[in-house]
C-alpha cells in the first residue's frame, strides 16, 4: 500500500479497510494488522496472533490472562488443540508471552479456531478483530442442565478505539460488543448469543480528553459495534460454510 492512503470499501453498509498509523484522527489506534507467529505443540505447528503496542492503551479485557481493567502494551490470541485440558490458561498464557518476548501487562486469549482465519473489520477509526469459532454455541440464560462443558472453541474479539473513553465508558463497550456479536448470530439463523467461552478485548487511547459514553448509540460505541458486527458476522460465514455447530 502506498504510504499516507487508505482503502475503503463496504460490507453491509460498515466501511472496511486498513488504516495507517498516521491517518488523520485514527493516530492512537494500533496497527490493525497482527504478526503471526507459531509454535510447536504436540508435534503441530500452532499459530498465533500477536499485537505488540507502540505505546499502552488502556483496556478492560474478560480473557484468562490480562482481565479487567488497566493499561495493557501487548495482546495475543493462540490457538490450541480442539482436546485442549490444561486448567491454567492464566499461566500458560504466561509463558507463551514469555517465548515471544513479551513484556509489562498485556492480554492473553485462547481459541481452537485457525486464528490465521481472523476477520478485522474498521468502522471510521474504530478496529474490531474476530476469530469466531460456533461449535457450541449456546444462550447466555440457559437452564444449568443445558449448559456444556466449557470448550475452547470459541469468539474472541479484540476493538480498538481511537479516543481516551471513561472507565465507565470502557465497560459500557463491552456491553455494545456483545449485543453486536449476538446479532451478527441472530442474522446467521443461529439460536445463541455466543459460546460458552468468548473473550473480549477493548482497548483506548491513553491519554487525550475523555469521552464519557460507550453505549451503542454514543458515536464512539456505535463505530465499535457495528465494526464488531461486520467481523463476527464474516468470520461466522466463513466458520459455517465448512460445518454447522452442535446443538446446545
Amino acid at each position: 500500500m502506498t504510504a499516507g492512503l487508505h482503502r475503503k470499501s463496504r460490507h453491509r453498509g460498515v466501511v472496511i479497510g486498513w488504516y495507517p498509523r498516521n491517518c488523520v484522527g485514527c493516530c492512537n489506534v494500533p496497527d490493525p494488522r497482527p504478526a503471526i507467529d507459531h509454535r510447536n505443540d504436540s508435534g503441530r505447528r500452532l499459530p498465533i496472533l500477536v499485537w505488540r503496542f507502540p505505546e499502552p492503551v488502556l483496556g478492560i479485557c474478560t480473557a484468562p490472562r490480562g482481565g479487567g481493567l488497566g493499561p495493557r502494551q501487548w495482546l495475543i490470541n493462540a490457538t490450541v488443540e480442539s482436546s485442549y485440558a490444561r486448567v491454567d490458561p492464566d499461566d500458560h498464557l504466561r509463558e507463551l508471552a514469555a517465548t515471544l518476548e513479551l513484556s509489562g501487562p498485556g492480554v492473553g486469549m485462547l481459541t481452537a479456531v485457525d486464528v490465521t482465519t481472523h476477520v478485522t473489520r474498521v468502522d471510521d477509526g474504530v478496529i474490531a478483530d474476530a476469530t469466531v469459532g460456533l461449535g457450541h454455541p449456546t444462550w447466555a440464560a440457559a437452564p444449568d442442565g443445558h449448559i456444556r462443558e466449557l470448550r475452547p472453541g470459541t469468539i474472541n474479539i479484540a476493538a480498538f478505539v481511537p479516543v481516551r473513553l471513561s472507565e465507565a465508558a470502557l465497560v459500557n463497550t463491552v456491553v455494545s460488543v456483545t449485543e453486536a456479536k449476538s446479532q451478527a448470530l441472530w442474522e446467521h439463523g443461529l439460536d445463541a448469543t455466543g459460546t460458552g467461552s468468548d473473550a473480549v478485548f477493548v482497548a483506548c487511547a491513553h491519554s487525550g480528553a475523555v469521552d464519557p459514553h460507550g453505549g451503542p448509540r454514543s458515536v464512539w460505541g456505535a463505530r465499535l459495534a457495528r465494526a464488531v458486527h461486520a467481523a463476527v458476522y464474516e468470520g461466522a460465514r466463513g466458520w459455517l460454510g465448512t460445518r454447522r455447530p452442535s446443538p446446545s
